[in-house]
């Protein structure tokens, strides 16, 4: 049975009015972080697809197998075209026709599985799993749900079976009901509330007890970083500093109890979401992942209204073929100001699909 402190802690009672202004807030490009997003075009699909060679005993793949793929891998083109588009991670041998990975690629794969077998990476992708299950309030997700946010949480290919198997005292795989097809699916729950996991990013910087019960006075507001040549209008800018002024909602509270549509209850609804992409290792997502998410927290449609509302916080790419949600405060220019050690190893990877192998002489 799941123990959880389901108190809120500050007295949101007030502020339950709607303030927001019906202004336009326009979208403007910002360079930077739309490269941070198209640096990594098809890198997910090359990893799935090396993931997909090394899955066979013999670590090379049929061609024949490999073209069936292309749905299943999302693939922007046919596997064998996508391959050839990337010699520098994939060869291609005959008689059978048949993919392998180049011995760099091997190289950096055998780096990165070292990372996700390290005790020290390990637990901190327990960390921040558990944080993500807590974000979700009945503690329990779909497994389908999970997976789309399994690239971008870091976690390991068959992490079922690879980690969270050595770690029965955090989680349980279960049946969850599907509020879609309201049938029954599997699903991962916590075990148990971990209290002291119940601190957010912006909570853990200023101290948690800074300003429990408005004690000291101390305020908790979100960075804010707009896209240079980005102005908003004057009422704009009035309401967010009267908003930031609000007081600030954990994510990991329930608050449920405020009124939807009240500016408060926006102020828990951008906590949320700001916590959910600062667990991720690249600090980003696609949209429609936020989306989906969403629906499972209750929220619906207010992250959408956060990510409209608030571009000093969210930034929304349309690069690579999708929409992409990146938080601002986490990049510096287009590089990350923390970066993952799995980062690290991406952006190995994106180095060596960018490589263009030498011709023989």
């Amino acid at each position: 049975m799941l123990h959880t402190n389901t108190t809120t802690k500050l007295p949101h009672c007030y502020h339950q009015l709607r303030t927001f202004i019906n202004a336009r807030i326009k979208w403007v490009r910002d360079p930077y972080l739309d490269f941070a997003v198209q640096r990594e075009k098809d890198l997910k699909e090359a990893i799935s697809l090396k993931n997909q060679v090394l899955s066979t005993p013999s670590k090379t793949l049929p061609l024949y197998t490999a073209s069936l793929l292309k749905p299943h891998l999302n693939l922007p083109t046919t596997t064998t075209n996508f391959s050839l588009k990337y010699p520098s991670l994939f060869l291609h041998s005959q008689s059978p026709p048949h993919l392998k990975l180049t011995p760099q690629f091997l190289s950096i794969h055998k780096d990165e599985s070292s990372i996700h077998n390290s005790p020290t990476h390990r637990n901190d992708t327990v960390r921040r799993l558990t944080k993500f299950l807590m974000l979700t309030k009945a503690f329990k997700l779909p497994l389908y749900v999970i997976e789309r946010f399994k690239w971008d949480l870091g976690l390991p290919q068959n992490y079922i079976l690879t980690l969270l198997c050595d770690y029965p005292e955090y989680f349980n795989v279960c049946e969850v009901r599907d509020g879609r097809s309201g049938e029954e699916v599997l699903g991962l729950e916590l075990v148990k509330w971990r209290e002291e996991l119940a601190v957010s990013e912006l909570e853990r910087r200023v101290g948690k007890d800074c300003y429990l019960g408005g004690k000291t006075g101390v305020r908790i507001m979100f960075p804010m970083c707009l896209t240079k040549g980005f102005e908003l209008e004057k009422k704009v800018r009035d309401w967010v500093e009267e908003w930031q002024a609000l007081p600030y909602v954990s994510p990991y509270e329930n608050a449920f109890h405020l009124s939807p549509n009240s500016d408060q209850a926006e102020k828990w609804a951008v906590a949320v979401l700001h916590e959910l992409l600062w667990l991720l290792v690249s600090k980003k997502t696609e949209r429609d992942n936020v989306f989906c998410l969403g629906e499972y927290l209750g929220f619906e449609g207010r992250f959408k209204k956060a990510l409209v509302h608030h571009p000093g916080i969210f930034y929304l790419s349309n690069k690579i073929r999708t929409q992409t949600v990146v938080l601002r405060e986490a990049y510096r220019k287009d590089f990350l100001v923390e970066k993952h050690p799995l980062m690290g190893m991406r952006y190995r990877y994106i180095h060596l699909m960018n490589k263009v192998p030498k011709k023989k002489q």
